[in-house]
């Protein structure tokens, strides 16, 4: 592997193949935090979050832990006491049906409770709709308001989400402060999380920052941060993401996301999930500069990258060029990260980019790189190697050409002589016809061949 500043090899590219992965020692294993690779720890998963979508992660884990039985059964048993909590018969049905006996008799159907939650659920809906009635007829605006919201709250626990969120959104006419309008956004915000509809996540985020910045909290402030974030996730915008979840704090995005909301968001997202949606997105989409002024030396986002080690070492890793590492956190971090709700969509692509910009980053600074050596580093084989580097090749990420018989891949830098000549006679050409516009310009007036604006009468 040869340097650009120094071709003949030498200590220097000893040092840089060592830190990029091979021979690794005493010096590695010291700075090196234990990677967790253990598996997921459901109930201190579950503890982060309250609510409906403390259920829904749970239902999730538990649809996609594969043939891990244990873990099955004791995400669907967590979620089977969350759900008595509470006034969801639908999904208490849902979940007795999944579970299928298998729990005991403690975890069967228990009718008794489904008709008296429905039941109570029957009267308090006729007496809502009697209340909001007599708001309508007496057209007091509050009450009106006040009357939908409470219908809203009230199919929101039963999970008919549909009819929450149009209850929701119709308090917007009768809104008489900005107060007013932040709460109906976080409510349809809620639901449409819940819902998957990241469309009006985006449009009532919108309508909430629009409003003056005195009636938004810093709590509400970073809240939305988190639901935007979330948002251009879902939609594969991650470097969007990583901005939103970066600034929860005092800058705008998931990486201005600051420390003011701590556990104020556990409906939707623990503080640990800002670190790791963030972190994960960023390293997939920014560039190094970005990567160490918004990430690294962003103290409002150290706050959440502490709350998870393994991807503070990882990104750290990845700056300083120490993949071998990177990737060990990456493959160990995997697991549990396609059990996440949000992130199991996004675990495979996330992971391919930031593979990628690893490979471009070790190959930018040498003029020739040895496969077998680079092979190492990445702990992958020879020949795999050669098609990721062939297919970044092929999609111009990296100007460079490989000698498949002697395993070496040479840098395709261009002739820095050569442009230089084409951009001074590219300037010189573009002076000679800007003075040959001026003095004909200047010859027009002279010879008064320029038309004259005619004086009205």
């Amino acid at each position: 592997m040869e340097g650009e500043d120094e071709p003949s090899g030498g200590p220097m590219i000893d040092e840089e193949i060592y830190a990029n992965g091979i021979g690794a020692g005493e010096e590695e294993k010291r700075s090196r935090p234990i990677i967790s690779g253990e598996q997921l720890d459901v109930e201190a998963y579950a503890s982060l979050y309250t609510g409906r979508t403390k259920i829904t992660r749970l239902l999730f884990i538990a649809d996609h832990c594969g043939n891990n039985q244990a873990m099955q059964l004791e995400a669907l048993r967590m979620a089977y006491d969350e759900i008595k909590k509470g006034e969801n018969t639908q999904l208490f049905r849902e979940v007795v049906q999944k579970i299928d006996g298998r729990l005991g008799p403690n975890y069967t159907m228990d009718s008794a409770w489904c008709d008296t939650v429905d039941r109570r659920a029957e009267q308090k809906k006729e007496k809502l709709e009697n209340e909001l009635n007599a708001y309508r007829t007496n057209l007091i605006k509050e009450s009106i308001r006040m009357g939908y919201n409470d219908f809203g709250d009230f199919y929101y626990a039963h999970g008919a989400l549909g009819d929450a969120f149009k209850h929701y959104v119709r308090t917007r006419d009768y809104c008489t402060t900005s107060k007013h309008i932040i709460h109906m956004c976080m409510s349809a915000i809620l639901v449409s999380i819940e819902m998957g509809q990241f469309t009006h996540v985006t449009s009532y985020v919108s309508k909430a920052e629009q409003l003056p910045d005195n009636n938004l909290d810093a709590i509400t402030a970073a809240k939305l941060r988190c639901a935007a974030g979330l948002a251009h996730l879902e939609a594969k915008k991650y470097k969007l993401a990583a901005r939103k979840f970066k600034r929860t704090g005092a800058t705008p995005h998931f990486l201005e996301t600051g420390p003011e909301l701590a556990n104020h968001y556990n409906e939707i997202i623990a503080p640990q999930d800002v670190a790791t949606y963030g972190g994960l997105c960023a390293l997939a989409s920014f560039d190094r500069t970005e990567l160490k002024n918004k990430v690294i030396d962003n103290l409002n986002f150290r706050n959440f990258l502490e709350l998870v080690p393994e991807v503070r070492e990882l990104i750290n890793d990845f700056y300083s060029s120490h993949y071998a590492s990177c990737l060990d956190y990456l493959g160990n971090l995997k697991a549990n990260l396609l059990l996440d709700i949000h992130l199991h969509d996004h675990v495979e692509t996330l992971y391919d980019q930031i593979r990628n910009k690893a490979l471009i980053q070790y190959t930018h600074p040498f003029v020739s790189v040895d496969l077998r050596i680079m092979a190492n580093a990445f702990k992958t084989s020879v020949g795999g190697l050669e098609k990721e580097l062939e297919a970044l090749i092929t999609d111009n990420q990296i100007q460079a050409r490989i000698d498949s018989h002697n395993k070496i891949l040479y840098a395709r830098h261009a002739d820095q002589r050569n442009a230089t000549f084409q951009r001074v006679l590219q300037t010189g050409s573009e002076f000679d016809r800007d003075v040959r516009s001026m003095l004909l310009r200047a010859n027009l007036i002279k010879y008064e061949f320029n038309l004259r604006a005619s004086r009205k009468p």
